[in-house]
């Protein structure tokens, strides 16, 4: 991760504001995309989960959150706070909060892992023509995005619903507070499953389907369209960044692709964080996809390709938590020992239900194979093991639309804890895996949009070190091959028991 003292950063600096699904962080960089170091202000995030699948959170509680990473940041520059001159924003994908009368939220903030509008996508499938709906709009009909979760307050709040004046992400609440202005950038619309992808304008005949007024969608805008002037509460807290511009925010995965240097087809971003994603960023056209894939934009200009996982760094934290597993280097040197799939058991890693690449609208994770010898390391390395299988499965879908090389590079929190993630996912592949040096690929990303807000052109000066180049084994792919077959196979004959869950059907 590059970084630098205070007295070096040179100027023009800039501030970061990175939403995150885990924590809100705000960081100070310099005109060479370099982190200054102690100026980081980090916040833990925290969701209220529900037994019937609800994640969703306090959206105040929320603003504030990020305010006092800004403020943790500011104090932590000092005196050379004074010389940033923009802000940029990264915000989870998929969030969605209803905003009423008064500028005053109606609703909490509902996260992409919210799933209890499974039964309102399934209504969306069986009433509209999906596939050409995933054409226009880059998303399928799922419980993860925005369309089915309006839906689902249409049918189980419709006081709520009917009371917002607005609906957005996070990211436009955070903005809305600071300058009093209901607007979305393309990239964060292009997440909610609502936006027409190749006219980058709100798509008519979801937003119909829905029974949602227009009205109430907030005004597009790119991220060539910065805020500026902050409203007196928060000019009075942030002096220096009163009369900055403030990019509007944008997805994290687009942002993370910029942050980590994966910016053309040739370089693919492999992010395990609390999900996994896969995905490349590239200039427009928007691309024709198979269906295990999704497309959304980094803007106007820039679409990003992929795949995500719903499960990431929070299955090796939950079974971690479970077994009691509690020494991090242990853990990853005795993996490291250990033969590939030898431990006799499938996984199904759908402890948060799962998007790509099948996008069942209700899934549940599970454990085959369990004997009275099954131990903890078993299960630790079967549940990585099975996250890996995953994203082999999306690279695959990935390659049938990038077919050229492609440089995989990986990063996120969940590898920084268990560094051999990173080698079980070059073996899964059966692609060497660069481990990339950025640690915080999302908030350098903000970082780099908001330096070319200001005609601050970045490039190579701005490139990310490389990392450790990861080779892929043979023996251990070939291993990886057969039990993401196994792996298949357990998920197509357990889907009818997923199908029958509680909350699957409208009542």
């Amino acid at each position: 991760m590059p970084t630098t003292l205070r007295d070096k950063a040179e100027p023009p600096l800039v501030l970061a504001l990175d939403l995150g699904s885990s924590s809100f962080r705000a960081t100070v960089y310099d005109r060479l995309g370099r982190e200054l170091d102690g100026t980081e202000g980090r916040l833990p995030v925290r969701w209220r989960r529900t037994a019937d699948g609800g994640v969703e959170a306090d959206a105040d509680a929320m603003v504030e959150a990020a305010c006092r990473a800004v403020d943790a940041a500011l104090a932590g520059a000092g005196q050379r706070a004074a010389e940033i001159r923009a802000v940029g924003i990264s915000t989870l994908w998929h969030s969605l909060l209803g905003v009423g009368p008064g500028g005053r939220p109606v609703t909490p903030v509902y996260s992409w892992a919210d799933q209890r509008s499974a039964a309102d996508a399934r209504w969306l499938r069986e009433h509209l023509d999906e596939e050409r709906v995933r054409r226009r709009t880059g998303c399928v009909f799922h419980p993860s995005y925005p369309a089915a979760r309006l839906l689902w307050l249409r049918r189980t709040d419709p006081g709520a619903f009917r009371g917002a004046r607005w609906w957005g992400s996070l990211g436009d609440y955070l903005t809305f507070r600071c300058f009093g202005q209901v607007a979305c950038s393309i990239s964060m619309a292009s997440g909610s499953g609502l936006l027409d992808q190749h006219t980058c304008q709100w798509d008519a005949e979801v937003v119909d389907a829905i029974g949602l007024d227009p009205a109430a969608l907030p005004s597009l805008v790119d991220l060539d369209a910065p805020f500026m002037g902050l409203s007196r509460p928060y000019a009075s807290r942030w002096p220096v960044l009163s009369q900055v511009p403030w990019v509007p925010a944008a997805g994290d995965g687009a942002l993370s692709n910029l942050g980590t240097g994966c910016t053309s087809p040739s370089r693919a971003a492999v992010v395990l964080g609390t999900s996994a994603a896969l995905r490349i960023l590239h200039p427009g056209p928007v691309p024709d996809v198979p269906y295990g894939l999704w497309n959304y934009r980094a803007s106007r200009t820039r679409v990003l390709t992929g795949g995500a996982l719903s499960n990431g760094g929070s299955v090796y934290r939950w079974v971690v938590e479970q077994v009691g597993v509690a020494e991090r280097d242990g853990v990853d040197r005795a993996l490291r020992a250990r033969a590939a799939d030898g431990h006799g058991l499938v996984v199904l890693p759908f402890l948060a239900g799962e998007r790509s690449p099948t996008w069942p609208l209700e899934a549940r994770g599970a454990i085959v194979g369990l004997t009275l010898s099954t131990g903890a390391l078993d299960l630790v390395q079967a549940l990585v093991e099975a996250v890996a299988l995953r994203l082999a499965w999306v690279w695959e879908l990935l390659r049938s639309v990038f077919p050229g090389p492609v440089e995989l590079v990986a990063s996120g929190g969940a590898i920084r804890h268990l560094p051999f993630w990173a080698q079980v996912i070059a073996d899964a592949l059966g692609e060497p895996v660069r481990v990339s040096d950025e640690a915080e690929g999302s908030s350098r990303g903000a970082a780099l949009v908001a330096l070319e807000a200001l005609g601050a052109a970045w490039g190579e000066e701005q490139a990310v070190p490389p990392g450790t180049v990861l080779a892929p084994d043979p023996a251990r792919h070939a291993r990886y091959r057969e039990a993401r077959a196994r792996q298949r196979r357990v998920e197509a004959a357990l889907e009818p028991l997923a199908r029958g869950s509680p909350g699957s059907r409208v009542p």
